[in-house]
């Protein structure tokens, strides 16, 4: 039996052998993975970075462009709306001057005053409402009190009472708003 022992306990030494080549091949392995993990963190946050750094470098010269481009077309629309702005407004006008042309040619073939006062007085009437359609309005001045915002005193006129003093008295020009906003101050005589 002593032989037989033998044999075992070679054949133990060799299994064990064999274990410990195995397992130090894996350790070795194991080690080199992790020598490769180790190395693959260490360059990782700089090829991240790097591939960080180009895709915000794109996506800035893409923002860069895509500025430049919506800032010439603003530049376009906008010249464009100087060039053509007050076609609409020009378009509206159109029917008055046809009016008063047709109101010219009438005034060839009639004498009677009245006739072609009454259609002048038709034509300024369409004329204020395109302008009322188009924003703009008339300052109002009757028995108004003097406003330098909407008012340009042009006279002062003494004597008209208490109840008048810092009065619009008379309108000398008409004064007008677009949206609001004075165009021309209605130049007035007011009451000291």
């Amino acid at each position: 039996m002593k032989e037989e022992d033998i044999n075992l306990t070679q054949g133990d030494e060799e299994l064990t052998d064999n274990t410990s080549e195995a397992q130090s091949a894996e350790d070795s392995a194991d080690g080199e993975v992790e020598v490769e993990v180790e190395e693959a963190k260490e360059q990782d946050p700089l090829d991240v970075a790097l591939s960080e750094i180009a895709d915000l470098k794109d996506k800035y010269l893409r923002s860069v462009a895509e500025f430049d481009n919506y800032r010439k077309r603003t530049l376009k629309e906008r010249s464009e709306l100087i060039l053509n702005g007050g076609e609409k407004t020009i378009t509206a006008i159109l029917p008055v001057i046809d009016d008063m042309e047709r109101a010219i040619d009438n005034g060839q073939k009639t004498d009677d005053p009245q006739v072609l006062r009454e259609g002048m007085e038709l034509i300024h009437q369409k004329f204020l409402k395109i302008l009322e359609a188009q924003g703009v309005s008339v300052i109002d001045t009757d028995h108004a009190d003097f406003d330098t915002d909407v008012h340009e005193a042009v006279a002062m006129v003494p004597g008209m009472g208490d109840e008048n003093k810092g009065k619009v008295i008379d309108c000398l020009q008409k004064g007008y708003k677009l949206n609001d906003k004075v165009i021309r101050h209605a130049k007035v005589a007011v009451g000291q």
